[in-house]
């Protein structure tokens, strides 16, 4: 049920849109291409749709492709913690029913919809306002966005509907996008924001068609320069996406839905040929009846740049690995073999502190810098270079070629970073220069091919690699810690001293831990 009377402007998304708001709204998009870890994006979107529409909670589920059911991905309440999966207990069937039938469930009063009367979880719990709306990728339900609010009724308003519908367009698309991945690592969904690391442009139009925003990646995305376009009509401004729009803005001015998920192709005198995403949603004023627009637009030309270049980090082998490989890919197999190798995590410390202060565009260059420097180290030493997670490198050393030395090399490329990280300094301003955590284990892993025949990934699997990542997460900037067992193979070559034992999680007994200090 929904009220009848106009939102009280008290009310999150009430009225004509602040620029404050709209630029909220398009922290919702940024947050999707603002990090390197896919469950840190989904925390940050539900904690900002909880900020745009005054919820207590919010929960994000996906549809399992397997068998169907709905399971957890992200919830979260008004003070930023995570709520255990148990809460879902109190609007499965709201949930169920979004997911169902792919509506909308829009209530400003749980308590007296005729709706519910029969959910005993709505009433037991007091549930006043609600909204669930679906999340749609290629045509296809793949979960749900649910948000509500014990206390207050009435606060979520038919526009707080249609944009959350928008922005969750755009969220799914980027979620399915990296569970195509998932297989081939169960720790993280590390393709997702890379493919999303180039914000979404938004531009707001009000009831006349005159721009009332247009965010800075909307005119890189356009080509639109500096000048002051607040205030102009659309179709002035952006000709030629406003004739290419056209049947679609239509479309939404007549059904007052939004649309998502559209492709376009525009031919721009400065870019060429380029390829859009574009969401259009209605936006109506409370006051005078005005409508409005928002249009978000995503650079797929950008994006399949990254994803290319994302797909050569993910092979990035030193020359004597690449050789190894067969010249028919049909001779690549699942499985591997068990063996000693040494393992090497890095990670920046201070990253995730600095990706809030940081545009995306600059986050990822700055990244790219750091990542650059640990490749190459690993690489330097004939190491494997495993995987990029997130901020951190991951790195083998002993396969699939033999090397008798391999923990020494390890060392050795521990040492290169720490020294290529200084060096970087010099060209970075103070405030992206970042220490950099090393933890380097020796011991038996499972090394070998891992994933599905059509995408798999050269890796390392084991206790020992586990462990390394538990060392650098206990390393501060600029420090490498090794284990005894690690120590004592290359004592006789480094500078070393003993630290106190460490607890680590899922370790049952302290790690014996020493710091590297210099090559001999």
């Amino acid at each position: 049920m929904v009220d009848s009377k106009h939102p009280d402007d008290s009310h999150p998304l009430s009225g004509r849109p602040s620029e404050d708001e709209l630029a909220a709204l398009y922290g919702v998009s940024q947050a999707i291409g603002s990090s390197l870890d896919l469950q840190h994006v989904l925390n940050q979107v539900m904690d900002q749709i909880i900020q745009l529409t005054g919820a207590e909670r919010s929960f994000l589920m996906l549809i399992s492709p397997e068998d169907g059911e709905l399971t957890f991905r992200a919830a979260r309440n008004m003070d930023q913690e995570t709520i255990e999966a148990s809460s879902f207990e109190i609007s499965r069937g709201i949930v169920q029913r979004v997911a169902q039938t792919g509506d909308p469930v829009l209530t400003t009063n749980a308590q007296v919809d005729p709706r519910f009367k029969t959910q005993d979880s709505v009433i037991s719990y007091n549930l006043r306002s609600i909204l669930c709306v679906p999340l749609r990728a290629r045509g296809k339900v793949t979960g749900v966005i649910y948000a509500d609010n014990r206390i207050r009724t009435g606060l979520f308003t038919e526009r707080t509907r249609d944009l959350l519908i928008t922005f969750a367009g755009q969220a799914a698309v980027t979620i399915e996008n990296a569970r195509l991945f998932e297989s081939v690592s169960s720790a993280k969904a590390l393709m997702d924001d890379v493919f999303t690391s180039v914000p979404s442009g938004v531009i707001t139009t009000d009831g006349k068609g005159a721009i009332s925003l247009m965010n800075r990646a909307a005119r890189k995305i356009l080509c639109v320069d500096g000048g002051p376009v607040v205030g102009q009509p659309f179709d002035e401004v952006l000709p030629l996406l406003a004739r290419n729009l056209a049947p679609l803005v239509e479309r939404v001015q007549a059904d007052e839905r939004p649309i998502v998920d559209v492709e376009l192709e525009l031919a721009l005198a400065d870019r060429g040929q380029v390829k859009l995403r574009v969401s259009i949603s209605p936006l109506k004023g409370s006051a005078d009846g005005a409508e409005g627009l928002t249009i978000v637009l995503d650079d797929l030309t950008e994006q399949r740049r990254l994803e290319a270049r994302y797909e050569l980090f993910q092979r990035y082998l030193s020359p004597i690995v690449i050789d190894q490989l067969p010249d028919n890919p049909d001779e690549l197999k699942l499985g591997g073999q068990r063996q000693e190798i040494t393992s090497l995590f890095a990670d920046i410390r201070g990253f995730t502190d600095f990706s809030q202060q940081c545009d995306p565009e600059d986050l990822v260059e700055v990244l790219n810098c750091y990542l650059d420097v640990g490749a190459r180290a690993v690489l330097s030493e004939e190491g494997t270079l495993d995987k990029f997670m997130g901020d951190a490198v991951v790195a083998f050393f002993n396969a699939p070629l033999p090397r008798e030395d391999h923990v020494l090399r390890a060392v050795r490329a521990a040492v290169r970073m720490q020294e290529g990280i200084a060096t970087l300094y010099e060209e970075l301003p103070p405030a992206h220069r970042l220490g950099c955590g090393v933890g380097i284990t020796v011991g038996e892993a499972i090394v070998g091919n891992v994933g599905t025949a059509q995408q798999m990934n050269y890796t390392a699997i084991g206790p020992s690699v586990n462990l390394a990542r538990r060392l650098q997460e206990s390393a501060g900037p600029g420090q490498t810690l090794l284990t005894r067992a690690a120590y004592r193979r290359i004592a006789e070559h480094v500078e070393a001293r003993p630290l106190a034992p460490i607890e680590a999680e899922g370790i049952d007994e302290p790690i014996e831990v020493y710091e590297l200090l210099a090559l001999r």
